[in-house]
């Protein structure tokens, strides 16, 4: 991954899932890749990727379901 020195790292996987989910690659109801997934993929450590998972809550693209995993949410339509 050639990562871009002046972006946080955990913005740029943010971006990345952003798009999958944005482009269907996880459409609504999927479940997300988790910590040690995103570690494995992305080569971050895995505080990052729970960072990453957090924001994608946070934004409302994904919700946590403890014990279970990171699940796309269901978007309004437009």
């Amino acid at each position: 991954m050639d990562w871009k020195p002046d972006i946080p790292r955990w913005q740029q996987v943010y971006e990345i899932i952003e798009a999958r989910i944005a482009d269907g690659t996880y459409p609504p109801g999927e479940q997300l890749p988790g910590v040690l997934a995103l570690h494995a993929e992305f080569g971050i450590a895995q505080m990052t990727a729970r960072r990453v998972l957090s924001e994608l809550r946070d934004a409302g693209l994904a919700q946590m379901q403890p014990g279970i995993g990171t699940f796309v949410t269901e978007l309004p339509k437009p």
